[in-house]
């Protein structure tokens, strides 16, 4: 039997220019890394990532393998691979008085909205019923559904955070009455309390199922490729895990975990838990903050495509910003992206022989960027113009770090990511700025190192059970979603217990937020 103490994790992270994997043992130290150019099929390269990163190891050593991917979020933005789905609101007689999807964008709207019907249903915070469920409007909705060429319906009822027996109900109806010919989105396992916002969320995780499904059997199929039988996660917005099953059925829940990934892993490579984090890739740059070794979660409803969620996320600014960056000088000024030429950098960037000029070329002529292309190639670049672009860059990351900044002190700047070069070594406002070891990689070294986790969003009623029996319920009941989730049930521990306090309604009605994490057992 292999010793615990011996087992190795893989981490991947695919970004829009490059996949990165790190193999770690089981101390954390990073035995083996690479990157290598993400794919037209994303998929290719974490095959080709996972070669790389495996060659002279020892395979039968790894006992886990994490992935962080763009494949979702790439989905909606570019409104590709979406499913249709059909929408069902447990409401009425409330909430009828925004129809569902009213604020999408059309075009998306049109290729994701399928039948929808706002029914009787859904209970009040208390838990009391709205109404009693309309069970054969559901079977009407499932049948249109289906007719309509539907892949998957998105089931959404009021304060089913709270009380989820309406939506749970509804689906073994649909399940009666379509067998296996609709997916079911359950909002009570996507999103927070706010109805429509945790209605949008819950229908683009319906339209994402096809491609989730695809990413995991990709994954799975490209560990059996390399001789590799573990168990497979995917990581989380929050910076934590979910098991690949779980992905397959809540793929919205990772949308932003690139950007997480690499927060966590600078933190942990930097040895710091709290600071801001820039990571800068061949297209972009994302800017976070770190609180106590996770990332500050956005306390805004949050726009992913255009559509209006409320799902966890990480508190993010990202910009046009990176090494693929096309930079234009002309008659009309300094113009510097935000267009790149994103994983062809590699082919396309003049140090490297080809015919743009981008970021990576700029850096190279300032004397910033090491390792990647020929000097000579970029020596003939006028001055003004590498200065112009490297002045441009500085009051862009300056920008960013000050936007992050909860208040006037000054807090240390984590710089990762292929594009970390870009970063000037000092910012107003920052003590100091750092690139830890393997910042190139920290994106997956986070996937690496990412906890499971359970979390609970709940409305109690302090007045008939008294604040600290809610308080507590909430924490058992987050550290057992963690166990749920694959942490181990001895290491598992609360981060955060938030109270919002509900004074418009009756009754002592509190929110209560919870989050409990631990390491895989």
């Amino acid at each position: 039997m292999t010793n615990p103490k011996n087992q190795r994790r893989i981490g991947i992270d695919v970004g829009g220019t490059n996949t990165d994997a790190v193999l770690i043992d089981d101390q954390g130290a990073v035995l083996s890394s690479i990157k290598v150019a993400t794919t037209v099929d994303p998929l290719d390269g974490i095959r080709d990532a996972l070669r790389a990163v495996l060659e002279g190891q020892d395979a039968s050593l790894v006992s886990r393998a994490m992935l962080g991917t763009t494949h979702p979020a790439n989905a909606i933005i570019q409104r590709q691979g979406l499913d249709k789905v059909g929408v069902l609101r447990l409401a009425l007689p409330s909430s009828t008085a925004v129809d569902v999807g009213a604020a999408w964008p059309q075009d998306i709207r049109d290729v994701v909205l399928g039948p929808t019907a706002i029914i009787h249903g859904g209970h009040e915070y208390t838990g009391a019923e709205i109404a009693p469920l309309d069970e054969d409007a559901i079977r009407r909705l499932a049948n249109e559904a289906v007719a309509a060429g539907c892949k998957a319906v998105a089931v959404s009822g009021a304060f089913s955070p709270a009380s989820p027996d309406h939506e749970l109900r509804t689906a073994d109806i649909i399940g009666d009455e379509v067998g296996d010919a609709l997916s079911i989105s359950l909002s009570h396992q996507v999103g927070a309390l706010g109805l429509l916002e945790r209605e949008n969320a819950t229908i683009l995780n319906a339209s994402l199922l096809t491609v989730s499904h695809a990413v995991v059997y990709g994954f799975q199929t490209a560990l059996a490729a390399n001789s590799l039988d573990v168990k497979a996660y995917l990581t989380q917005n929050d910076g934590t895990l979910m098991t690949a099953e779980q992905a397959a059925k809540n793929p919205v829940l990772t949308l932003a975990s690139g950007p997480t990934n690499s927060m966590r892993g600078a933190c942990a490579l930097a040895g710091v838990d709290d600071a801001i984090v820039v990571d800068v890739g061949g297209t972009s740059a994302d800017a976070g903050i770190l609180v106590n070794g996770f990332p500050r979660e956005s306390t805004a409803a949050v726009e992913v495509g255009g559509v209006r969620t409320n799902f966890r996320m990480p508190d993010l600014i990202s910009i046009g910003l990176g090494g693929g960056t096309i930079v234009r000088d002309g008659p009309d000024g300094l113009k510097i992206g935000p267009d790149s030429v994103g994983y062809a950098v590699s082919t396309e960037a003049l140090c490297v022989g080809g015919n743009t000029l981008t970021l990576s070329d700029i850096s190279l002529a300032a004397g910033r960027l090491e390792g990647f292309g020929d000097a000579a190639l970029v020596a003939g670049l006028d001055g003004d113009l590498v200065s112009r672009s490297t002045g441009w860059v500085d009051d862009q990351i300056s920008i960013l770090a000050d936007r992050m900044k909860s208040s006037r002190d000054p807090v240390p700047l984590l710089a990762v990511g292929g594009g970390a070069h870009l970063v000037p070594n000092a910012i107003d406002g920052i003590t100091e700025v750092a690139r830890p070891s393997h910042f190139g990689v920290a994106n997956a070294y986070g996937a690496c190192i990412a906890e499971a986790s359970g979390s609970v969003d709940k409305v109690y009623s302090y007045d008939i059970d008294g604040r600290e029996e809610c308080i507590e319920d909430a924490r058992k009941a987050a550290a057992a979603l963690a166990v749920e989730s694959g942490a181990d049930p001895e290491d598992t521990r609360i981060t955060s217990v938030s109270e919002i306090p509900m004074t418009y309604v009756p009754g002592g009605g509190c929110r209560v937020v919870v989050k409990a994490v631990g390491p895989l057992r």
